[in-house]
């Protein structure tokens, strides 16, 4: 069965109101987490096959300090517009386009509110209240989805394997 690594770009910068949103890079905060949240990924089992990023700036520097983390074969990364800001419909509809060669782990980089809800249309009534209530800045959420391919995944046949937030892990 196929597993999904759904993980929300770290904390970005707002500083610059002139900025156009998809050139925003990350704050301090987020260049922090994102190399700390890859490591406890590497560390606890996290192997992606295939990275999908979108192409915004804060999604491309949380990728970027992330990669180094992962031991072993480095995954395939694929950086797509599509993926900026994308809704639920636009996610299940580019996950059911993945062939089983492309692996049974995939990661996906994107932007909340899409991201959100996709990871809790895909849990269904698995999805828990902290995950319902929010998706915060660098979180991840990893599901085992009930389908022999990821051409037949769906609403509601994902069971959570992990909901883990920065604040939930500690560097020491």
């Amino acid at each position: 069965m196929p597993v999904l690594h759904i993980f929300r770009h770290a904390k970005s910068n707002r500083d610059d109101p002139g900025l156009d949103d998809h050139d925003r890079p990350l704050s301090s905060r987020g260049r922090k987490a994102a190399p700390a949240m890859a490591r406890w990924m590497a560390e606890n089992g996290v192997a992606p096959g295939l990275v999908l990023v979108s192409t915004a700036r804060r999604t491309r520097e949380t990728w970027a300090l992330m990669q180094g983390a992962f031991a072993g074969p480095r995954p395939e990364v694929v950086f797509e517009d599509a993926l900026y800001l994308a809704s639920v419909d636009e996610l299940l509809a580019r996950l059911r386009r993945l062939s089983d060669d492309d692996g049974r782990e995939v990661m996906l980089i994107g932007h909340n509110p899409g991201l959100h809800d996709l990871a809790v249309t895909l849990a269904g009534a698995d999805a828990g209240p902290a995950l319902v209530e929010k998706f915060p800045t660098a979180a991840l959420c990893s599901l085992r989805l009930g389908a022999k391919s990821w051409g037949r995944i769906a609403p509601g046949s994902g069971k959570i394997i992990r909901f883990v937030r920065p604040v939930d892990i500690s560097e020491g």
